[in-house]
């Protein structure tokens, strides 16, 4: 049996001795381990540029509902401008009416813009006034508390209603 040496494992000769010993096959390791953390990072990429595109696609449906249910709300302040109108005089029903001109205003604005400029104003606004950011989630939050318990309040008692306890103690 006679062995040959392989030519990438063997030991450059140079005038530093020792020291200077390369073996070009720890190169040739290397390379599949880079391909696959390589790999690994273009897959993460993909991942995560799905998912933000999967996230801008929710947010536009959801820009849409939100714009919808502005104009919804703005046509409601209409018909109750008219009523006021009918009822108080119309100086009351203006107030109204420049409500849901305001509803309307911010309805169209929020159409027209993108969900990435929508995205950018909202950090803008946390940044420049945290207190009202916080204060506006609480109070977003408090309403969407009060509307889902007034449905599965509804949806658990669709015909009886019981009185409100008024016994004083």
């Amino acid at each position: 049996m006679s062995f040959e040496a392989d030519p990438k494992l063997e030991a450059t000769a140079s005038n530093a001795g020792p020291a200077a010993i390369n073996f070009e096959a720890a190169d040739d390791l290397a390379e599949p381990k880079r391909s696959s953390t390589q790999q690994l990072k273009e897959e993460a990429s993909k991942l995560g540029t799905q998912a933000a595109d999967r996230a801008r696609e929710f947010a536009g449906q959801g820009k849409e509902r939100a714009t919808s249910a502005l104009d919804e709300v703005a046509k409601m302040f209409e018909g109750a401008a008219l009523d006021v109108d009918s009822r108080l005089g119309e100086e009351y029903g203006r107030y109204a009416r420049s409500a849901a001109q305001g509803i309307s205003s911010f309805a169209d604005s929020l159409r027209s813009k993108q969900v990435d400029d929508l995205i950018t104003d909202a950090t803008d606004l946390v940044k420049k006034s945290p207190v009202i950011a916080v204060g506006a989630a609480a109070a977003i939050g408090f309403v969407l508390a009060r509307l889902i318990k007034s449905g599965v309040d509804a949806a658990s008692d669709p015909g009886e209603r019981q009185p409100a306890d008024t016994t004083e103690n």
